[in-house]
């Protein structure tokens, strides 16, 4: 058994003994009504002076945690005791356990504390009385009636996947005409792979302000927050159950995770209200009645949906309400498309684009924006190739001529990107076989939700597509710096740059490629914003309920 050592039993024993008895126990945090796992909950240790009828400590562990905790929250209750007690400690100790009466005997044997055994606790049976009332008290996230078949309904919303073709300003309208709703209008998120889920909201004019509000602040983090929290509309969203994991890596996708990994959540935001994620007996009816009939209407026009033109689409539904205490067995629901106002939003994200800007990307030089060029996990840098290092790497590699270039400066600008050899040689497969690289260019891009303003970094091949290869914070001084070397050697080479293509991702030469392990170099041109004439490009916002 572990004991105090000789100093912790001194420190103890020059606390002042007042002639107190003081209660202690541990229990579950849980109510007798509720049929949750109080292991989830864990327990709760109590330490209360009857005497004085104060509380002196109180801790919540772990279920498995063992029984030094119990001596850990004593130890509390007797030093740093919670306001108005004082450091003391008493004379008499009583427990309703004979465990914690054995184990508190050997323990405290060298402080002149009696440990006692009482069937009952009157105090601590008290509080823990409160707890349960409070536990009870509590409003469920979910009616209890509806939670297993809202939860069964959300996770064929996510094996249906619909955010995989639909993207969030298409629109589509479900009329139920039941519980005070007329319309609600459904928005999907998760096209990006940010955020996934359905915005459900009561009006089309609560959906317009808000995405208007988001495209015009997009500086304002206290004014998107503000926009957030005016929306009126029920929601359902997708996360990790195991939110330990999600922290640990951001860049996880949701989808890539197993079904039994997934966790629905549900709410309403409202202007008066704020966010609550918690849903009352009609709430819960009508986004069950939306969701149903939404996966319907997935189900019978999935093909239409995939097109590239956001189609005119009507299906009427009758959907079986699950038991209540309503008389109505069944409610008749229209679902609808509605291109006109996905034309709308489209037009309102583009609100900054002028006239000038719009022509260029409708020209040749802007036929896509692709990401999936480069992969995700590559090693990246902006450098330079001395000059005569070029010449060994021109002869020792895939080369790639763009014009005669003049030995000025400390050598050739570079982009290099280091992944492994399957993937390098992919990479360079493709680039060659759609004719090759036309320039290198850093274009501005923002991201509206949170105002961050980025430098990308975009690769232009010989057909006029555009790949992503970097996404820079504008605010970060390594890369201003780094930009600002870039920009230098460029006007010395009049233009001129290059990309290598190197290997060696996972071995020893991981973020510093030697010449064995660079595959390909393709020389460019440098191009900047004005030249590329695409403007700002902006990142369209996923939301994020907390």
């Amino acid at each position: 058994m572990t004991s105090f050592n000789r100093s912790t039993s001194r420190r103890l024993k020059k606390l002042t003994q007042i002639p107190s008895v003081w209660e202690g126990d541990r229990r579950p945090l849980s109510s007798p009504n509720q049929h949750s796992d109080s292991e989830e909950k864990g327990e709760c240790i109590l330490w209360v002076d009857y005497s004085q009828g104060v509380v002196r400590g109180m801790d919540v562990v772990a279920s498995d945690i063992g029984p030094e905790a119990i001596v850990r929250t004593l130890m509390q209750a007797m030093e740093h005791p919670h306001s108005p007690a004082r450091p003391a400690r008493p004379q008499r100790i009583v427990v309703k356990d004979r465990e914690i009466q054995f184990y508190l005997r050997g323990v405290l044997q060298d402080l002149d504390i009696a440990i006692d055994y009482a069937p009952e606790l009157p105090l601590i049976d008290e509080l823990f009385r409160g707890f349960a009332d409070i536990l009870d008290s509590q409003t469920p996230d979910l009616p209890p009636q509806y939670a297993q078949i809202l939860r069964e309904k959300a996770f064929a919303i996510w094996q249906a996947a619909p955010w995989e073709f639909l993207e969030e300003q298409q629109i589509l309208s479900i009329e139920i005409n039941k519980w005070d709703v007329g319309t609600i209008y459904a928005s999907v998120m998760g096209m990006l792979g940010m955020e996934y889920g359905i915005l459900f909201y009561r009006s089309e004019e609560s959906l317009k302000q808000f995405r208007a509000a988001v495209l015009t602040d997009e500086e304002s983090t206290e004014h998107l927050e503000e926009a957030f929290l005016k929306q009126d509309c029920l929601f359902l969203t997708f996360e990790s159950a195991d939110e330990t994991d999600e922290d640990e890596d951001e860049e996880n996708d949701l989808a890539d995770l197993p079904l039994s990994e997934i966790d629905p959540t549900f709410g309403n935001i409202h202007p008066l209200e704020g966010l609550r994620s918690v849903l009352y007996d009609e709430e819960a009816l009508i986004i069950f009645v939306a969701i149903e009939s939404l996966s319907r209407f997935i189900r019978d026009h999935r093909r239409q949906l995939h097109e590239d033109i956001f189609p005119t689409l009507s299906r009427r539904y009758r959907i079986s309400l699950p038991q209540s205490e309503e008389s109505t067995k069944s409610v008749p629901v229209t679902v609808s498309t509605m291109p006109q106002l996905a034309a709308e939003l489209e037009d309102m994200a583009g609100f900054d684009v002028d006239d000038e800007e719009s022509e260029n990307l409708d020209s040749p030089n802007f036929q896509s924006l692709q990401d999936d060029l480069i992969p995700e996990d590559s090693f990246l840098s902006l450098g330079v190739v001395s000059w005569e290092m070029l010449e060994y790497l021109r002869k020792g590699v895939s080369y790639h001529p763009a014009g005669e270039i003049k030995e000025v400066g400390d050598g050739l600008p570079v982009i290099l990107i280091q992944t492994s050899r399957p993937k390098a040689k992919t990479v360079i497969e493709r680039i060659e076989a759609i004719g090759g690289l036309r320039a290198i260019c850093f274009n501005p891009g923002a991201d509206p939700f949170d105002g961050d303003r980025y430098d990308l970094g975009l690769l232009q091949t010989q057909n006029g597509e555009l790949f992503l290869f970097g996404e820079f914070l504008d605010e970060d001084p390594i890369h201003v710096e780094a930009r600002k070397k870039w920009n230098q050697r460029c006007k010395n080479t009049k233009g001129y740059c290059g990309l290598i293509i190197a290997k060696g991702l996972t071995g020893a030469s991981r973020g510093n490629p030697q010449l064995r392990d660079m595959m390909a170099l393709f020389e460019a041109r440098s191009l900047s914003p004005k030249d590329l004439g695409i403007g700002t490009l902006q990142l369209m916002p996923q939301l994020k309920f907390e």
